[in-house]
């Protein structure tokens, strides 16, 4: 089994490398059959609970098994989860129930991973995925009724775990169906562009991983305690330092010494590396179905393994069985209809029916191809990009990522000096600056200044985040209220005089001199309706210190000006004619992110922080600008009021 490097991590994990062990599949009394409203296929199904699955180290994970009613043998898909066997996603927050699944004559296996709920073990996060991983596929392909082929589902952690069994290359592993999951578990998952994903990452694991893991070693009264400290979760995001969180007991290894470990490895070492599955598409030699959402917190990610596979798979045939999907969705849900404490933004909830995907039956159709060899359409021999256009609502087809017959143009930014607040001067144009007559201070290019405190960060109004409320809004929201702090830089367009396109990645070059040793720089990217009202579209930020290498961070000087580059995670949307392209800039996005203390000190470490005095510059030297994917309107191809199943051509 892979060791984790950090030595918290290799204290905790299961040694041995004992030869694998198959447990034996005992058959049990029938449990009574799943309800037929339930199934809803051609096959009745039985359900077996806690069938044990005996790693090569022995230790023994849980599986609930449901098996279809039939004397052929049939494929297996798995799903592997540190969320609780008895409880996967169901519609309409995520997918149809794992009996449903069966009913379609498959058999279906959810298992808890080490560590969690029924499993034995000790917990530790994304590591020992990789050998459990393996011998789970193997195990599950010798299941009785079993024709051998696995495939696998599942999403967000559910999603990674199908990404690091992967890696290790099981035989018997066919296809993968992972959803809202990410291709780098430093980039885009723990921080991103150097800055640590707060909002995610405390919120998550405090309301999932830590209590669950207590509660299976039988820590009943911290498990207890951390649902307590969850309802104060805005609180315990203001602590620092990180290093001495109190609700994860730093003195006490058995509590969350992941945690502890990703504070450590701030930098993309090879902590990380060896569990990077992008570093392994070259070796992965499976056709995959890839599910993601505009503001899903893991989207960059996604759409990376996708052209990572398209690229570099292993084999022609995985190059050509990639099917990537883009729908109008957050992390949470699909349906855009409220559950438990989580409430979707009221602008995703307006799109309406026009966002739904037929998920449950597009996910079936790839298996039936994959593993049961029929010839249904569902993949086309090419890759093939499903994606929903906001702003017009409607669903388009591409043969890539980005797409055919995108032109990249440069919007830049332009001011008299004062663009500090929606009550600014803040331009965006495509003339570069000193390209016109009478290009002096005066026209544009006067830098803009402002303060950037951490003690009073700007607040996270939606985004890429995740997961509940509790750890900050997801998705779109006005931006008004934000852009009137005289922290945060707004420039605007013009009307649109005809509607624009925008599919594709997005990047920003900002000229910038902080007085700070180092410090981060964040970029948003805005459709401002003709009243007034500024829908975020999606987001970036960029920790000075890593404005060259994420494994070898370097101080800035300060007063020194350096360009950036911030990668603001890719979207599509359609602005009309008569909206505003909008570009904000600032140094903080709370709790989204760690509000950088400017010290310079290796994060996580102390609880020091001091004011920055930030410039943004936009001259003829310095020509700061925001890149879109704009795509002609001849080049956009049919719009799909709903995507067709299979038949693809």
């Amino acid at each position: 089994m892979a060791r984790p490097r950090s030595r918290r991590g290799r204290a905790l994990a299961a040694g041995g490398a004992a030869a694998l062990v198959l447990a034996a599949y005992t058959v049990q009394a029938a449990r009574p059959t799943v309800s037929a409203a339930r199934q809803a296929g051609p096959c009745a199904v039985d359900k077996q609970s806690d069938v044990p699955d005996r790693m090569r180290d022995g230790t023994v994970l849980m599986a609930d098994v449901y098996k279809p009613r039939t004397s052929e043998k049939v494929p297996v898909v798995l799903m592997r989860t540190q969320y609780g066997k008895n409880g996967p996603p169901n519609q309409p927050n995520r997918f149809l129930s794992p009996a449903w699944l069966a009913a379609q004559c498959y058999i279906v296996v959810v298992e808890d991973v080490r560590g969690q709920y029924a499993s034995k073990g000790t917990f530790y996060e994304f590591h020992q995925d990789l050998d459990d991983g393996y011998d789970s596929v193997e195990w599950a392909a010798r299941l009785p009724g079993s024709n051998g082929r696995v495939g696998m589902y599942g999403s967000s952690y559910v999603g990674a775990t199908q990404w690091l069994a992967a890696q290790k290359l099981p035989p018997s592993l066919k296809t993968i169906v992972p959803m809202n999951t990410s291709s780098d578990y430093f980039e885009g998952w723990t921080y991103e562009g150097g800055a640590f994903r707060l909002g995610f990452v405390e919120n998550w694991s405090m309301e999932t991983i830590v209590p669950s893991a207590a509660a299976n070693r039988g820590d009943t009264a911290l498990a207890e305690q951390l649902k307590k400290d969850y309802l104060d979760i805005a609180k315990w995001m203001t602590y620092r330092p990180y290093r001495k969180f109190p609700p994860y007991k730093p003195e006490d290894p058995r509590v969350a010494p992941y945690f502890f470990d990703w504070i450590e490895h701030s930098t993309n070492d090879r902590y990380w590396s060896e569990i990077a599955p992008e570093r392994h598409h070259s070796r992965i030699k499976l056709p995959v179905l890839h599910l993601e959402g505009w503001y899903d917190s893991f989207l960059d990610g996604g759409i990376r393994n996708f052209t990572g596979m398209t690229a570099n798979g292993g084999s022609p045939e995985a190059r050509a069985g990639q099917r990537l999907v883009i729908g109008p969705w957050d992390h949470q849900t699909w349906s855009r209809v409220p559950k438990e404490r989580y409430v979707p933004a009221p602008m995703l909830s307006a799109i309406g029916p026009a966002g739904d995907y037929p998920l449950d039956e597009v996910m079936v159709a790839w298996y039936d191809h994959f593993l049961k060899g029929r010839g249904n359409g569902v993949s086309n021999g090419r890759p093939t990009v499903d994606y929903f256009e906001m702003g017009s609502n409607v669903w388009r087809r591409s043969p890539s990522w980005p797409l055919p017959g995108t032109r990249y143009t440069k919007y830049y930014l332009a001011s008299e000096g004062h663009a500090a607040s929606i009550l600014g001067d803040g331009r965006l144009t495509t003339e570069r600056p000193g390209s016109g007559p009478g290009s002096g201070p005066a026209s544009g290019q006067k830098p803009d200044r402002y303060t950037y405190d951490p003690r009073n960060p700007v607040p996270s109004v939606g985004g890429h985040s995740c997961c509940e409320n509790r750890g900050g809004q997801q998705g779109p929201y006005d931006q008004q209220t934000v852009e009137a702090r005289p922290d945060v830089l707004v420039y605007t367009s013009p009307e649109l005089t005809a509607d624009t396109h925008v599919t594709g990645p997005i990047s920003v070059e900002l000229y910038a001199s902080s007085s700070a040793r180092d410090t981060d720089w964040t970029a948003k990217l805005v459709d401002v309706a003709p009243d007034g009202t500024a829908r975020n579209l999606n987001n970036g930020i960029l920790r000075a210190s890593f404005r060259e290498s994420s494994t070898r961070p370097t101080p800035i000087r300060p007063g020194k000006v350096y360009k950036y580059t911030i990668k603001i995670w890719p979207t599509s949307n359609l602005f009309k004619a008569g909206h505003r392209i909008r570009l904000d800039i600032s140094s903080s996005d709370f709790p989204q992110y760690a509000p950088n203390p400017n010290t310079g000190e290796k994060f996580g470490q102390s609880a020091r922080v001091r004011t920055a005095h930030q410039t943004v510059l936009h001259d003829a030297r310095h020509p700061s600008s925001v890149t879109l994917p704009v795509v002609p309107a001849d080049q956009v191809g049919p719009a799909y009021s709903k995507i067709p199943v299979t038949g693809l051509r």
